[in-house]
């Protein structure tokens, strides 16, 4: 059950992550007006992450234990994109204050993902 729970999350993460870093990268839907003064680290960053997601969803749902090395990079990417984005911030760059604690969530998320799936691909 915990597997199938998981993979739901994964694959919807993955899936709005794609889709939203994508719409603001690309301007599809005129999204990227909404976001404000958005990162182009940050996004690209999610973008590649969105992807990651989905990959390692693919390896739960077939029980590859690589499937955690796509959360692993996701993560280590995750960090230092935030770092980006603060040194983004003390060179007086343009930011949406969500976009700080977003990108905490994020990699909150991501840990908890990678947790869960080492703990489902030791059994």
């Amino acid at each position: 059950m915990k597997k199938i729970i998981l993979l739901i999350f994964l694959v919807l993460f993955g899936a709005v992550t794609l889709f939203m870093s994508s719409s603001v990268l690309f301007d599809w839907f005129g999204i990227r007006a909404k976001e404000g003064n958005y990162v182009p680290l940050v996004v690209w960053a999610n973008l590649i992450c969105g992807i990651h997601y989905l990959v390692a969803a693919y390896g739960i749902l077939k029980n590859q234990t690589w499937a955690k090395v796509p959360l692993v990079i996701s993560l280590i990417i995750l960090v230092l994109a935030y770092m980006g984005l603060f040194i983004n911030i003390n060179n007086g760059g343009l930011y949406e204050t969500k976009t700080i604690g977003a990108m905490a969530f994020r990699i909150l998320v991501t840990g908890i993902f990678l947790f869960t799936t080492i703990k489902i691909l030791k059994k």
